[in-house]
């Protein structure tokens, strides 16, 4: 019998999912920060787009990439017939005439599947691009999370390969560096603005490839005994400090190769020419 003292009568919750499930604290706010939180991860998509956009650019463009003694980090190795003739260079013409496109989409593939597949871009691009999640304590828009478990995420398990594929690269950018101690008409003893721009980018590449987690996994990872390795150790130690800046290496070697790249771009097209040092 009804005495109009009991509660109203309330309607099932209805059913959440994600973070808004029952099982979690009924907060009402999409979360509890007051700081400007978007910032960071607002400055991490417009630099990764900047660059998406400025490397997309550079490398459908198939011209003003060589400048006698340099190359563009983009274009090298040149794999294909239709690339310019660098003496001493770089050519391996392993694609013939009937490649029309531009070769540095030959090349390109593999630093930038290294990057994309790095644990450091993972978490920039997720909460730059996916909001996966936003920022810390900020609940991500998604109704539910699977992980890297399933198809297209699952491909970012074949990081430690392409890591094989940056080490070639960055011995192919370090022999471009070396060139890059010649004159443009290719005697040697020589060393130019460019020259610089070439040292300052192999060292931010090669710093960046042996901080990245496979690397540090591959030196050391699975020893059981230290003792017993003392050069592997050494070596665990060495990259386990580059370890701790591989989000500022990540950066620092993403805008070196643009400069890099842009730097070629404004000899080759003749925008200026290349100060000689000696």
């Amino acid at each position: 019998m009804a005495t109009g003292t009991e509660p109203p009568a309330t309607d099932p919750q209805p059913r959440r999912t994600g973070v808004r499930t029952g099982t979690r604290a009924a907060i009402a706010a999409p979360h509890l920060r007051t700081d400007r939180w978007w910032l960071a991860p607002a400055a991490t998509a417009a630099g990764l787009l900047a660059f998406v956009v400025y490397s997309t650019w550079r490398a459908l463009s198939n011209a003003d990439y060589y400048a006698a003694p340099y190359v563009s980090p983009f274009y090298s190795p040149c794999l294909a017939e239709n690339c310019e003739p660098m003496r001493g260079g770089p050519n391996w013409e392993l694609f013939g005439s009937w490649w029309g496109l531009s070769p540095a989409i030959l090349i390109l593939i593999f630093p930038l599947g290294f990057r994309l597949t790095c644990y450091y871009y993972r978490k920039a691009y997720y909460r730059g691009f996916w909001a996966s999640p936003p920022a810390c304590a900020v609940a991500e828009p998604h109704k539910k999370y699977t992980g890297e478990t399933r198809f297209p995420l699952i491909l970012q398990n074949v990081h430690r390969y392409f890591f094989y594929a940056a080490l070639l690269v960055a011995l192919v950018l370090t022999y471009d560096t070396v060139l890059a101690f010649r004159d443009e008409h290719y005697a040697w003893g020589h060393m130019g603005l460019g020259t610089l721009v070439f040292l300052v980018n192999i060292a931010l590449i090669w710093a960046y490839t042996l901080s990245c987690h496979s690397c540090r996994h591959i030196v050391g990872g699975k020893l059981k005994h230290f003792s017993r390795h003392p050069v592997r150790y050494r070596m665990w130690q060495w990259v386990g400090r580059l370890n701790a800046r591989h989000m500022q290496l990540a950066w620092a070697s993403l805008v070196s190769v643009a400069v890099a790249d842009l730097y070629v771009y404004l000899v080759a097209s003749g925008a200026f020419d290349d100060p000689r040092f000696f």
